[in-house]
């Protein structure tokens, strides 16, 4: 439980940065003309990502789920993947990556990095994470609730991200 805790917390600092990392390139973004779409469902995702990290921990210490290593250590692996993969993709974006839909009208899309072979790899980092992070610690009840709220807001999220790029690119 302790090691799955810290874990939980590492995953919390994390993402604090993503966020210190998010408002830097927002200031980037705007100071170049760009437009924000989407602040609608911004809120909800924030709480959606804030309660998987409290749901891990609360589900484990509540329900008394056991670590179970053929489970675990495989989940533990995935979640870090998706680490990795989330974080090359904020080094392919470079400032162009932001938590919230902020498109620089007239930027080319970036093709290159994980965007070669996915044209979202960050949001299939975010559903990796998302059912492996608590599978960790088999809080399997926080995983699919998790699932299913990030489907719906998911669908949400890249209905209003492909209508930015696909305005952005006509007005370029």
């Amino acid at each position: 439980m302790t090691a799955y805790t810290v874990l939980i917390a590492l995953v919390a600092v994390e993402r604090l940065a993503e966020l210190l990392v998010a408002r830097r390139n927002a200031a980037w973004s705007l100071a170049r003309g760009g437009v924000e779409y989407g602040r609608g469902h911004y809120p909800a995702m924030v709480a959606l990502h804030t309660a998987l990290l409290a749901g891990c921990l609360l589900e484990v210490h509540f329900a008394a789920r056991p670590f179970v290593p053929v489970l675990g250590w495989p989940m533990l692996v995935l979640a870090l993947g998706a680490q990795g993969l989330r974080w090359w993709c904020i080094r392919t974006l470079g400032p162009r990556w932001n938590t919230r839909v902020i498109v620089v009208p007239g930027l080319p899309l970036v093709a290159g990095g994980p965007y070669r072979w996915l044209r979202h790899p960050n949001y299939l980092a975010v559903v990796v994470e998302g059912f492996a992070l608590p599978l960790v610690h088999t809080a399997w009840a926080t995983a699919l609730c998790f699932t299913l709220l990030d489907a719906w807001l998911l669908a949400t999220r890249l209905r209003c991200e492909d209508a930015a790029l696909a305005r952005c690119r006509v007005a370029a």
